[in-house]
């Protein structure tokens, strides 16, 4: 795997590069007993506004400097309404009105979007080795968040009816308890919201690199958590209800897990090694995330895994390989393309060019002299 820029000089990188998709699926499973015991909203907010706070006391202790001037704060600003606000609340509010394996696949597909804007904004190379990990990555998470009943009927011969999808089990993004905001167009469909919270995430991701010309990465990444939080906290306030009266301990402490470690760490670590290095290759780290959810769910809830997602998982393993190491394999294929050029260019000669030649004789006449006048 290609080690991002900032996480090369940090002790084991490859396990820091990956920990925040671990964190986040992880938390996802200690969530499971959480969402029937209270709202969308207050939950996104707890995710973020302690999370926001434990970070910018990380960095006081580090002593990371704070954002100064117009231009940091206006960026972290729009990084806060972008990837705080509208990612959160899409989530949040997408996952009541979709199933819980489709928005697990839209939410993951985000790396596309990344790389599209990587390409354009950046000029990142992506090759076809690139784009061809994308493809897998669509798939296999497509593999495992989808019911498989749908999944096989699309190689056999007769149609799936939709209406008949069984319930789906706990899946790596649970669904949430209803939302009392009223839903407006063309916000009824659960889908479009989970793509516009991918679309979000997607581009706070981009926005990172444009706030950490004026901030630094880590403290700029704690007050975006803040800003972006404290309106999903009063939209909640003023239109939900029973927030918190129906949480036990055991939901306190699963929140304690989610806010510290599925956001805190999470978020500082990915938006840490966003800052620099290949976005591509790293928001293609996200596919782990349902990977991580599924197999933490199988040995601490005793979900099952089915065999169509097993296929996906080692899809998606396949993805991220490809995706990390597209630049490796493509000098690899244009070695051996020159190589074989080399081969063809220098055929051997024949075998009558290893026999004595006899000598030819040329008898040349002397020409006479020109006489010029």
């Amino acid at each position: 795997m290609q080690i991002n820029e900032r996480a090369a000089k940090l002790p084991f990188a490859p396990l820091l590069l990956i920990a925040p998709f671990f964190l986040w699926g992880t938390a996802m499973v200690a969530m499971k007993g959480v969402i029937p015991h209270t709202t969308p909203l207050f939950m996104a907010g707890v995710r973020l506004v302690p999370a926001g706070v434990l970070i910018l006391i990380a960095t006081a202790f580090m002593g990371k400097p704070m954002p100064k001037g117009w231009a940091a704060w206006l960026w972290i600003a729009l990084f806060a309404l972008v990837d705080g606000t509208l990612f959160q609340g899409f989530l949040a509010e997408g996952l009541v009105r979709t199933g819980a394996g489709l928005g697990s696949v839209m939410i993951d597909s985000q790396p596309l979007a990344v790389a599209l804007m990587s390409l354009w904004l950046f000029q990142e190379h992506i090759g076809l080795w690139g784009w061809l990990g994308l493809a897998f990555g669509v798939t296999g998470i497509s593999l495992i968040g989808l019911p498989d009943e749908l999944i096989l009927s699309l190689f056999s011969n007769h149609s799936f009816p939709l209406s008949s999808i069984p319930p789906l089990p706990p899946s790596s993004i649970p669904p949430l308890p209803p939302s009392s905001i009223p839903p407006l167009p063309p916000f009824e469909s659960g889908e479009w919201l989970m793509l516009l919270a991918a679309l979000s995430m997607a581009v706070g991701t981009v926005l990172i690199r444009y706030v950490c010309r004026y901030a630094d990465p880590v403290s700029a990444t704690g007050w975006h958590m803040i800003i972006g939080g404290l309106p999903l906290w009063g939209i909640s306030f003023l239109t939900e209800s029973q927030q918190w009266q129906n949480l036990v301990v055991s939901d306190w402490m699963s929140l304690l897990y989610a806010t510290v470690f599925g956001s805190a760490i999470a978020y500082g670590l990915f938006f840490y090694f966003a800052s620099s290095g290949s976005l591509t290759s790293l928001s293609s780290l996200t596919f782990l995330t349902p990977v991580f959810a599924l197999l933490f769910g199988n040995l601490l809830l005793n979900e099952v895994l089915s065999p169509v997602q097993w296929v996906g998982v080692c899809i998606t393993l396949v993805s991220i390989y490809l995706i990390n190491q597209r630049d490796t394999l493509a000098q690899t294929n244009q070695k051996v393309a020159v190589t074989e050029q080399n081969n063809t260019q220098q055929q051997p000669l024949p075998e009558a060019s290893g026999k004595k030649l006899n000598p030819l004789s040329l008898s040349i006449r002397e020409s006479e002299p020109e006489i010029i006048p």
